[in-house]
């Protein structure tokens, strides 16, 4: 771990990987006792298999990211619906308006999009399942201390579970739900399309991206179609990658 801990110094003020001097953007600063909190979030994350965990090097926003990986678990790995959904909103930063939004992140593995959504000026909340959390809170707090003007915020979030409890519709509010790859060979999608309406009021889009695999995908567009207004905004031939926007029907 210390070997991936370029940002923490003793004494010195935490940078990201890409540092504001580097990159000709000095972040505003955050509060020193959010940092602080931070910061000792950072420092307890330890894999529990180190062996198995790489570090992958990926360049949006202008800057470099650095993602801790491992192939232990399906959620600490980038897969191909990530890095499309990461190239449409670079590509379309100013039609999105991301610069203050409020965004939620459905399954954010180990963070990539979440970082990238933070970089262009989003205030993130990270949100998957408890086992991932540490490694994407630290692939967070490794890429976005001291960078952007919002600091992201990790929650649990099991799909279907606990939802008016944990993400009360009178308190929170999201301009876009994102995620990507959250469809595959799981028993778990009537819970996903479920989260997706409940976290979607007047005004959410619902940004999703996914590698279609199997016929379950189809099935489930055919669903999110139902109950979301749905276009298709990417589509990426050779990795299979198609990218929605969906909006919530209410009447």
């Amino acid at each position: 771990v210390l070997a991936m801990d370029q940002c923490l110094h003793t004494g010195q003020q935490p940078l990201c990987l890409g540092t504001p001097q580097e990159d000709g953007f000095a972040g505003p600063s955050v509060e020193s006792d959010k940092i602080e909190s931070s910061l000792r979030s950072f420092q307890k994350f330890v894999p529990t298999d180190l062996a198995s965990y790489t570090q992958e090097h990926y360049r949006f926003a202008g800057k470099k990211i650095i993602i801790q990986e491992s192939i232990e678990n399906y959620g600490t790995v980038v897969w191909p619906g990530a890095t499309a959904l990461c190239q449409y909103l670079e590509d379309h930063t100013e039609e999105l308006n991301l610069q203050d939004a409020k965004v939620l992140e459905i399954g954010a593995g180990p963070g990539l999009v979440s970082i990238v959504s933070c970089l262009l000026g989003a205030q993130v909340t990270a949100t998957d399942l408890p086992d991932v959390l540490g490694n994407l809170q630290y692939n967070l707090l490794k890429n976005t201390l001291e960078c952007t003007a919002h600091l992201p915020e990790v929650k649990e979030l099991v799909w279907g579970e606990d939802l008016d409890k944990k993400f009360p519709k009178s308190n929170f509010y999201y301009d876009y739900i994102l995620a990507s790859d959250v469809v595959y060979h799981h028993y778990f999608l009537d819970k996903l399309l479920a989260t997706m309406v409940y976290l979607s009021q007047p005004g959410t889009v619902v940004l999703w991206a996914n590698k279609f695999r199997f016929s379950a995908d189809y099935d489930f567009l055919d669903k999110f179609k139902q109950v979301f207004d749905t276009t298709l905004v990417a589509e990426h031939s050779e990795s299979s990658v198609k990218l929605f926007k969906g909006i919530l029907k209410w009447d």
